[in-house]
């Protein structure tokens, strides 16, 4: 199946002159809508902690107006209630840039009670948010107990402290440090009617595993930059990798095909859904086939065209050298990646593959874009994933 794709024109989204989020009013609804500018998979990050504060550091893509974020009790036995929610802008660490921090609120209150197993959005918050910001949101649990919802790698320093601090722009109060994200799992901002993003689908390489931390060198936030200078209406990205993941089998998350429908088909404004995923399937030699493998990739591209998005497909990369590679484990991959390649069941193609492999040992990843241990690629190998992928192939206006 072919995605008809269309040429556009301009320099792409403007950044707005603030480096805040500035009170102005919220933009006319016509011709706009939400488009998710972060995303990060939701997971069980161990139990919560009641009277916790959360200040959590995430790099937008897009830039817009009318923010918005949504926060996740997806793995939760129980409500959750945040009684304080505050964005604002990093000046570095914890610290805020003066003026920037603002009170989120839902439904017109400043607290909110999540049920066991959902996710509620925030009101929209009036004035502009720039694309390519280190955005802070500052959250406080008191009570919370019980499995926690999050994203464990998120290769971004963030920060806690015991009490609520979340109106504070200061980093006085907030001197404990994590590398996970707490109950957040996307923001959105309202943009052109035009505009549209990209949700990566995948596990520890699209998560960003091996790139520098707080430096946004995971492959999807090289894709963000490439699609900025761009000539293209696909302006978002959202990062839905979770190390460890699977295609077929929960595990390290619940499988792609169990998480689909909330980590992104219920994304706003995801026009294409980049699949890389598969490797953890193979390797781990629970008997699982080619002919299993190609059966799941069906069954997230029918999804996907159902909720009217276009998939792309990436052939899975080399890993010999990985404790668990073998000859079978080879075969398997090769037999997948004829599939992406040559089925004509994908809206596109992105041979990561290729991109990848040494052109002495095409089994192997080439030397200079792996960081040691033979299967995740390093930052000069994450960037060139991004560039290995045709930026009109994600522009999916018309649909599948």
């Amino acid at each position: 199946m072919t995605a008809r794709r269309a040429a556009v024109g301009g320099l792409g989204v403007v950044l707005l002159a603030a480096a805040a989020l500035h009170a102005t009013p919220a933009a006319a609804a016509g011709g706009r809508h939400d488009v998710v500018t972060w995303a990060a998979s939701a997971d069980r990050v161990g139990d919560g902690a009641p009277d916790r504060g959360y200040r959590m550091v995430v790099h937008t893509s897009v830039g817009g107006s009318d923010l918005r974020i949504r926060l996740s009790n997806a793995f939760g036995d129980r409500p959750l209630t945040l009684d304080s929610v505050y964005v604002g802008v990093q000046k570095s660490g914890a610290e805020l840039k003066r003026g920037s921090n603002r009170a989120l609120t839902f439904g017109g209150r400043d607290t909110v009670t999540v049920p066991a197993g959902e996710v509620v959005l925030s009101d929209a918050l009036p004035g502009g948010l720039p694309a390519a910001t280190n955005l802070v949101v500052s959250l406080h649990t008191p009570d919370a107990a019980g499995p926690a919802t999050g994203h464990g790698m998120a290769m971004q320093t963030s920060y806690t402290t015991q009490g609520d601090h979340t109106g504070e722009e200061s980093a006085a109060h907030w001197t404990d440090t994590t590398g996970s994200w707490f109950y957040l799992d996307a923001v959105t901002v309202r943009t052109s009617a035009a505009t549209g993003a990209v949700a990566a689908l995948g596990d520890s390489i699209t998560d960003g595993w091996q790139s520098t931390t707080d430096l946004n060198r995971r492959w999807p936030d090289y894709l963000a930059r490439r699609l900025r200078q761009a000539a293209t209406d696909v302006k978002g990205v959202a990062n839905e990798g979770i190390s460890g993941n699977k295609v077929l089998a929960d595990g390290a998350g619940q499988s792609a095909l169990n998480r689909l429908d909330r980590d992104v088909l219920s994304l706003p404004g995801v026009r294409t859904v980049f699949l890389f995923e598969g490797v953890n399937d193979i390797k781990a030699h629970t008997g699982v086939t080619a002919a299993d493998m190609i059966a799941g990739y069906r069954r997230i591209i029918e999804r996907a065209h159902a909720a009217g998005m276009c998939v792309v497909g990436a052939t899975v990369g080399p890993f010999k050298g990985w404790s668990e590679w073998d000859t079978a484990a080879e075969g398997v991959r090769q037999e997948v990646n004829a599939f992406v390649r040559s089925s004509g069941e994908f809206d596109a193609v992105t041979d990561f593959d290729r991109a990848l492999r040494s052109p002495y040992d095409p089994e192997r990843i080439l030397p200079f874009f792996d960081n040691g241990d033979h299967l995740h690629p390093n930052d000069k190998g994450m960037q060139a994933l991004a560039d290995a992928i045709d930026l009109t192939a994600l522009d999916c206006a018309d649909g599948p």
